[in-house]
């Protein structure tokens, strides 16, 4: 056999082996990423928070930010004020993949710059659950949650995006970008911030569904030590 006949036949080998190799089913996926996610069971991170909202002017803040099975999450910044809105919860993963009393439906491939990602969509099998729809982008190599996007009965839709970078063995993002509804973001009593630009949006627009954006970037994290349950209240 010649080299180039032995190079065809060596191609054609693999071809067929490959396409005999069974694909990932989405089911599978999302488990690999359930798994990697429930490894935590509770963690403190440190970072710094970027909050861009039409109608304010937010300080940077240097954040806190705690978690701890099953659906705890607080955000505190440097002042001890949290300024995210109620839908912040989905920032936490374990919320979107918690139970199993949902339907799984394949949403296909997609790329998300040069990832490679498989589209999974949760239709919760309660019809009482305030989640509608969880669609979820899963980086089929790693299993990482790459973006996720949850529509709600009352409280609109909410998007995140992650960025991962040491601590991608956890499933915990070095970065998130979560949108919101502005409608959604309450400031604390008594706190107030300047009006961007100086230029002061009418309490109408303010209660407009525009949309809003904050940014994490997390600086570290203390992972499975242990967090009081008194950071929560």
């Amino acid at each position: 056999m010649t080299p180039f006949f032995r190079t065809v036949s060596i191609f054609s080998f693999l071809f067929f082996l490959s396409a005999r190799l069974p694909a990932q089913s989405i089911n599978e996926l999302v488990n690999k990423a359930k798994l990697k996610i429930e490894q935590v069971n509770d963690y403190e991170a440190s970072g710094r928070m970027k909050t861009n909202v039409t109608f304010l002017k937010v300080p940077v803040a240097q954040v806190k930010i705690y978690f701890k099975k099953p659906n705890k999450l607080k955000v505190k910044s440097e002042k001890g004020i949290s300024f995210i809105p109620k839908g912040a919860v989905s920032i936490n993963m374990n919320n979107v993949f918690s139970g199993n009393d949902y339907t799984l439906i394949d949403g296909g491939r997609e790329m998300m710059g040069t990832t490679a990602v498989r589209i999974a969509r949760l239709l919760p099998n309660d019809e009482n659950s305030e989640v509608v729809l969880s669609t979820v982008y899963i980086e089929e190599a790693t299993a990482l949650v790459r973006k996720a996007r949850t529509t709600t009965k009352d409280n609109g839709t909410y998007e995140l995006e992650m960025t991962y970078g040491k601590y991608a063995s956890f499933g915990l993002p070095d970065k998130i970008i979560f949108s919101f509804n502005t409608k959604d973001y309450k400031l604390p009593k008594g706190v107030t911030f300047d009006f961007d630009d100086g230029t002061r949006t009418s309490p109408a627009d303010k209660k407009g569904n525009k949309k809003g954006r904050a940014e994490i970037f997390f600086s570290s994290y203390l992972v499975n030590k242990g967090v009081s349950d008194s950071v929560f209240q």
